[in-house]
């Protein structure tokens, strides 16, 4: 690895799910911003991860293996966070995909002055009637921003912190690291292009049980076939029977993941009188997805097991 620190720094978590790291990795290789470092940080991954990885042969894209599984992304992302060099960081989820356009557009609207920049998300949900698009125009405290869409200066990490532990939470943790950044003054600024294709993971039951890889491959070929497909997607989408309130903006990025959260802590109190504790509508989406809720004891283990990695890689 090159001792020049890259432009940005792209933090990738990632959890038993090799078959799907071609993809989101191969996105991340197509940008056409090409001043970057992918810190793919395997949160006791037990699978050939590792392996994928390296057989990636891209001296940009380094592996970071934690000992122990932590129960949420947030321990492996802040692993990847200290390890960072660039600065601007930018998020992937392992099972999402970049269109090649997209950290260029984000780092420009930095350069523009933002200090927080999120574009346009498409998300492919099993069920055709859910909402298509996630792009916000105006943030405010409280809403969520997919990851995946972000790109930030680093000075954000080093002012507010990074992400908190889901467990101590009473919303997703990416929502409150956005609250708390928001709070601190740093600006905020939709990009509008569509540049992330999101696979919302909570909505397919037990896929980390199955851990298929078809749709990932299915629109990696896509993006590498079609040069405007971001632009394409957006016009069939408008072209399509789609009532306008459901195309853009702050309903359709809000209202999915409000509506998640409301289900989840409403299903929590039927199963218990007492209010839900803090982390369970977290808990409730891995068990969705095929994931045991990992405990405070083995979160304990685990985060010295990041700590102890994280100092043997910087």
């Amino acid at each position: 690895m090159t001792s020049a620190a890259p432009r940005v720094s792209i933090v990738m978590a990632t959890y038993n799910w090799a078959s799907v790291l071609p993809y989101s990795i191969g996105s991340v290789l197509q940008q056409t911003l090409s001043d970057f470092e992918l810190l793919v940080v395997g949160d006791g991954c037990t699978d050939n991860s590792a392996e994928v990885v390296a057989a990636i042969g891209d001296e940009r894209v380094r592996w970071i293996g934690l000992g122990e599984n932590s129960g949420h992304q947030s321990a492996p992302t802040n692993v990847g966070l200290s390890a960072a060099r660039g600065e601007i960081i930018a998020y992937l989820g392992h099972d999402d995909l970049w269109l090649p356009d997209h950290l260029a557009s984000l780092v420009r609207a930095i350069d523009g002055g933002t200090d927080l920049a999120y574009s346009v998300v498409r998300r492919v949900c099993p069920d055709p009637l859910d909402e298509p698009l996630c792009a916000l125009r105006n943030y405010e405290p409280g809403e969520h921003i997919a990851p995946s869409s972000v790109a930030h200066r680093r000075a954000v990490i080093d002012q507010v912190g990074g992400w908190r532990d889901y467990r101590d939470l009473d919303e997703f943790p990416e929502s409150d690291l956005w609250r708390r950044a928001y709070a601190a003054g740093f600006r905020f600024a939709l990009v509008p292009r569509l540049t992330v294709v999101k696979f919302p993971a909570g909505l397919r039951p037990h896929i980390y049980r199955e851990r298929p890889c078809h749709e990932q491959a299915e629109w990696f070929q896509r993006i590498r076939r079609e040069p405007d497909l971001g632009t394409m997607v957006l016009l069939d989408l408008a072209s399509s029977n789609l009532p306008p309130q459901r195309m853009f903006y702050r309903e359709l990025a809000g209202h999915f993941w409000r509506e998640t959260w409301r289900r989840i802590r409403r299903r929590l109190s039927q199963m218990s009188a007492a209010t839900p504790a803090p982390g369970a509508g977290v808990d409730e989406l891995r068990r969705i997805k095929g994931l045991e809720p990992v405990g405070r004891d083995k979160l304990g283990q685990a985060m010295e097991s990041a700590a102890a990695t994280n100092g043997e890689c910087r």
